[in-house]
């Protein structure tokens, strides 16, 4: 009789563990969406892979949302509870090395249907880059966005030489 009781406990602890697993889930994933809507409302943004470098080596590509503002782009990771953006790629300087397909090693992260774009910054003396800082995988109309804002200055900016 008695291990029947204990049994049956431990049956509700696992019931109610389980419950509580399951509503935690639920919490973590109404969160992620619930950031991605408020980082989506306002507006000038778009989803793209991040991958920090390039060459023999580079790190792995990281799934996110790039967001523009008048200096920079901001980019966020797409499953994430952290408010603040992961890079942060300023407009002034910014030049694009490099635009190619994915390549096989990138196809294991990759869809073939992006555009990976190397970018770096312009040297001190005002010199091309020699590596990549950042690679960018984007979809065309996302990348004719980005090569637009690039491109473009706000109103009101002045960049000092």
């Amino acid at each position: 009789m008695r291990e029947r009781i204990l049994g049956q406990a431990w049956f509700l602890v696992a019931e109610w563990v389980f419950i509580a697993l399951l509503v935690l889930t639920l919490l973590g994933l109404l969160a992620v969406t619930g950031r991605r809507f408020v980082l989506e409302r306002g507006g000038g943004g778009v989803e793209c892979y991040l991958r920090v470098g390039a060459g023999p080596r580079p790190t792995p590509w990281r799934m996110g949302f790039g967001r523009y503002g008048s200096q920079e782009l901001r980019w966020y990771r797409i499953f994430s509870l952290w408010p603040r953006p992961t890079a942060h790629l300023s407009r002034r300087g910014l030049v694009v090395m490099n635009r190619r397909t994915p390549t096989p090693a990138d196809l294991t992260e990759l869809t073939m249907d992006l555009v990976v774009v190397e970018v770096g910054w312009l040297a001190a003396d005002g010199s091309d880059p020699k590596e990549p800082v950042y690679e960018l995988a984007m979809t065309e109309g996302a990348l004719t966005g980005f090569l637009s804002w690039l491109e473009s200055m706000p109103p009101g900016t002045h960049w000092e030489s």
